[in-house]
């Protein structure tokens, strides 16, 4: 059955929060509570089942707002989200051994913060290019931020934290290909570079709030339709990003497999970013913050982590969540108390099956740091219906 936990309004919060989870700690329900209280948020602030703390806006929250944007509700990883498709080929298809096939992925995705092709992935001349150089020309300080061209060479690659690549099989033994990334070190520019402007025009207009990282913009402002401009190209860019490692990992792939072809289209769905949506009869800026857009019949991906299941989801379509679910499973544990906590040791135990890194590097991202998938995807029936449930048999992290 579907768990949600509610919290009312009160008078320093004027607007109630629902959560469809009963596994919340104090400091994320205050988080959620926080946001609840400005004066632009609209009919309630809404909490995924793998809800968890953040930084100014919950990990896991969906916020719709009338005439104002938080920039930090959005975050620095704009545009994050998964790019998945499946192939005609089936278990019985594949090599036994499937390392090699990693590190030739491996070899032409470039892996970890920073790292960019020695070669530009992004004309000079693309509407892409011409876009930001309109978005420079607003925010010089924006620019002043950001290695000149670095953005162009870091499309098609993969990042760190918690960016993978993977390969699954579903419960037909279907292979399915997956990623997850999103804008880069150009997304992370504009939304650091936004944040502080917001901060600045809190600080200008005197306005004081419960969490300084709540800052925004209101409609009409400069700062509010250069953010806007900013967002959607960096949205645009990351989605891009995921095509052209799509596309490197298919071409690797045809010199490892049997000849195949895509039966799946290709899902490719952000769960950090701003949308004009229409909700409860009004028009209003919805942000997704670790949360995927459900409305009815939308397909969309709900990743595990390393050992742990994925799924393809299909929307229904359920407005108190503003059309929305999780994004993952949410982490339980923090970077730093995952390495505390676990071993390498823990972590092979828990990805016996799977091609990947069994190496403290890797330890922060092992399946025991991140909430119960199955649990998570439990709280959502009400959300989503499964399509396809998948177990991963190889990963690549940053």
């Amino acid at each position: 059955m579907p768990v949600l936990t509610e919290y009312p309004q009160t008078k320093q919060q004027p607007h109630p929060v629902k959560v469809w989870t009963d596994e919340i700690d104090e400091q994320t329900a205050e988080q959620l509570r926080r946001t609840a209280s400005l004066p632009f948020i609209f009919h309630h602030v809404a909490g995924m089942p793998d809800v968890h703390l953040g930084k100014g806006a919950t990990i896991g929250s969906v916020i719709a707002t009338v005439k104002a944007i938080i920039p930090a509700a959005v975050g620095v990883d704009i545009g994050c989200g998964i790019n998945a498709v499946r192939l005609s080929l089936n278990a019985s298809q594949l090599p036994d051994n499937l390392r090699e096939i990693r590190h030739a992925i491996e070899d032409v995705i470039p892996l970890g913060p920073g790292q960019e092709h020695s070669v530009a992935k992004i004309n000079r001349n693309s509407p892409l290019a011409k876009g930001l150089e309109k978005i420079y020309h607003v925010n010089p300080g924006l620019k002043k931020m950001v290695k000149p061209d670095r953005w162009a060479y870091q499309a098609g690659t993969l990042g760190g934290g918690n960016h993978f690549f993977e390969l699954c099989l579903d419960e037909a033994d279907n292979l399915w290909v997956m990623l997850h990334s999103g804008s880069r070190g150009i997304g992370n520019a504009i939304g650091r570079y936004f944040i502080s402007q917001a901060k600045q025009d809190m600080e200008r207009h005197n306005i004081h709030l419960p969490d300084k990282d709540l800052a925004y913009f209101e409609e009409g402002s400069k700062n509010y339709h250069g953010y806007i401009q900013g967002v959607e190209w960096a949205q645009e860019y990351a989605r891009i990003n995921r095509e052209l490692m799509m596309k490197a990992a298919l071409e690797v792939l045809v010199n490892y497999l049997p000849q195949f072809e895509i039966t799946q289209e290709a899902i490719n769905c952000h769960h950090n970013y701003i949308e004009r949506e229409m909700h409860f009869g009004q028009e209003v800026w919805l942000t997704r913050k670790g949360a995927i857009r459900a409305m009815k019949g939308d397909l969309g991906v709900i990743p595990g982590s390393m050992g742990a299941s994925s799924f393809i989801v299909r929307g229904l379509g359920n407005p108190e969540s503003f059309f929305s679910c999780s994004h993952g499973a949410g982490r339980r544990l923090s970077r730093t108390q995952a390495k505390k906590q676990y071993t390498v040791k823990d972590l092979i135990a828990q990805t016996v099956g799977v091609e990947c890194r069994k190496d403290k590097g890797v330890l922060d991202e092992l399946p025991k740091a991140y909430k119960d998938i199955d649990k998570v995807m439990e709280n959502q029936i009400d959300l989503v219906d499964i399509v396809h449930t998948l177990r991963q048999i190889v990963n690549i992290k940053g």
